[in-house]
Parts: C-alpha cells; structure tokens; sequence
C-alpha cells in the first residue's frame, strides 16, 4: 500500500502539497517555487533527503518546516499565524505543512538519508540534541532514550525503534516520515511526531518550529544516516 499512490491515503496529501507549492499567496503574490531547500531555488529532487541543514540565508540550521515558514515569510510575505495553527491536520481541517511536507519528501524516495554535518552550526546542533533526547524531566522523569535508547523495547504491541545509536532500526524510523498514521486517519509529520512524543511524556509542549525540535531532528538524521527515503509510509 505505501508506494501506491491509489492505496495510500497520503497521496492525497502530497497531491494537495503540489498544489500549495505553485499556488500564488501573500502581499508579493509569489509561489513557493523559487523556495531554496539546500539544492537550490525550486529543486525538490533530493532535497528532503539533506534536511535539516545550514542556511547561510537565514544563519539557521532548518528542517522542512522551519524553511518552508521562512520562505512563505521572506519570498511570499505571507502571515503565517493561519498556517501555524493549522500546523496539525485534523478532521475537516487539513494543513498546509504537512501536505507541503509530504509533497516534497516524496520528491527524495528511494534516495539515502544524508544530512550534512560540516557546517559549526550543524555540529552545534547536532550536539544540543543529543543532550536533549539523554535529558531526563518533567513529572514522568523521562527522556527520549527512555523508550528509544535500546535495541528490543516494545510499548503495549509497539516496537520502539532505537534511535540512540546509528542502525538500520534508526534508519527505518526516521527515513519514514511524513506517515500517513492509520490511528489518526491523517498524515504526520516528524515535528507533529516530537511534539506527540512530548505530550506522552507529560513534558511542556514544544513550540512549533522551534530551534530545539530542529535540534532533536539533526540529532536523529545522523543516526539514521544511509536509510533509504520512503514518504509518505503509513504507520499505525
């Protein structure tokens, strides 16, 4: 079901992705199209697949997210605060990140997840995350590496893939996403994912975008480094 496009419903978001994407908006009237995702203004080819990275442009290691808000900020001069608070899909109520998101990571399947790690920047963040996903809080005293800091932990009937260390279990998760997840009957990006990851742990809800999620998301594309792109899969 996941790499056909009748059968899994999150073409129907890389569909409406497609159409964003061209789609004229914002006080300059601009599309996304000339939206520089680090292989250059308008290539999509490939793109997702070297997220999150160093922008010079915005003196920013970004995600998908977080570049996607700049350019409709910079180059469209769109308001974003209805985006942001339709960053999560809900019935009846779609969202144009993830449907951006989807379209776009879907242009890097099959291609090997490849970060970059050269710039001080990245490697700053990548070492900020890493002491996020070990950092123990809130009322649970939980962290990230709680549940995914080992191989062969399972919730309920739930695999927990281990993304503490580089592997194809880390591979397979990370490479995975944007899903389509079945329970939600909606398509989820890695950032709707983090923040669902925090409202488990009973931890202060992360704000969208933020440097810190990012981080997280650097930390992990290097553990997952060399899996294969398959967007949108379909989780439970």
């Amino acid at each position: 079901m996941i790499s056909d496009p009748m059968a899994n419903p999150g073409y129907l978001a890389v569909d409406r992705g497609e159409i964003l994407w061209a789609e004229k908006r914002g006080a300059k009237g601009a599309s996304l199209e000339a939206c520089d995702l680090g292989r250059g203004p308008g290539v999509l080819e490939g793109a997702y697949a070297a997220l999150p990275r160093y922008f010079a442009d915005a003196d920013r290691v970004m995600d998908i997210e977080q570049r996607l808000l700049w350019c409709m900020r910079t180059q469209q001069d769109l308001d974003t605060s209805d985006v942001i608070r339709r960053r999560f899909g809900e019935p009846g109520k779609t969202s144009d990140m993830e449907d951006l998101t989807a379209f776009i990571a879907n242009k890097s399947n099959g291609m090997p997840l490849h970060a970059p790690m050269t710039a001080p920047q990245e490697k700053q963040m990548f070492a900020v995350g890493e002491a996020m996903f070990n950092r123990r809080s809130a009322v649970n005293d939980f962290s990230c590496a709680t549940c995914h800091g080992e191989a062969g932990k399972r919730i309920r009937l739930q695999e927990l893939p281990d993304l503490a260390h580089p592997g194809k279990s880390a591979q397979d998760s990370v490479a995975s996403w944007p899903a389509y997840r079945v329970s939600q009957s909606q398509t989820r990006t890695m950032q709707h994912r983090l923040w669902d990851c925090y409202r488990q742990m009973r931890m202060p809800m992360p704000e969208y975008g933020s440097e810190g999620i990012t981080a997280l998301q650097v930390y992990m594309a290097q553990q997952a480094d060399g899996g294969e792109i398959v967007a949108p899969s379909i989780k439970r």
